[in-house]
This record gives structure tokens, sequence and C-alpha cells, in this order.
């Protein structure tokens, strides 16, 4: 007898708890405001990017003009390694700006 109440009392339990997390949606509300979120960043993270290029540009500039006075013969490779660094930097924001948005 004691094992039928328990069972009983076990599935009107489950039975409520069901119905109160079926009432809780499917989440679709909270991945879109997740979405809105992340897709928010995007913009103030794509300037930031922008920026840190043009910092790295100058502190490529300077290092490429010291090496270029000071006769080093391996300037243009010095160069060429850091436009690389800024033209990555800028296509990959714009890239991953327009993929994700």
């Amino acid at each position: 007898m004691k094992k039928q109440r328990k069972k009983l009392l076990i599935s009107v339990l489950s039975l409520l708890i069901t119905i109160h997390l079926s009432a809780q949606g499917n989440g679709t509300a909270g991945i879109t405001e997740a979405t809105q979120m992340v897709t928010s960043y995007f913009d103030p993270a794509t300037k930031l990017i922008y920026a840190i290029g043009a910092v790295v540009g100058l502190i490529g500039g300077v290092k490429v003009y010291n090496k270029f006075s000071s006769g080093d013969p391996d300037t243009s490779k010095t160069a060429a390694s850091w436009f690389g660094a800024c033209i990555f930097l800028i296509v990959a924001a714009t890239i991953l700006r327009s993929f994700f948005l």
C-alpha cells in the first residue's frame, strides 16, 4: 500500500514538473536575445580592430624607417611583414563583420 502511494506521488509530481517546464517555451526568446547581444558587439569590435591595425601600422612604419635609416639590407622583408599584418587585420575585421551580420 505504501509503495503504491509513493509511486502515485512520484507520478503526480513528475507530471506537475513537466507541465511547468513545458510552459517555459522552447527557448527562442533566449536565443534571439543572445543573437542580438552578440551582433551588437560587432561594430565596436570592428572599430577596435581598425584602431589596432592603425597602431600596428604606425609602429611598423617607425621600425621600417629605423631599419632603412641604418642601412639594414633586410628592410624590404620587414616592411612587407608589417604591411601584411596591417592588411590582415583590416581584411579580417571586414570579413568577420560581413560574415556575421
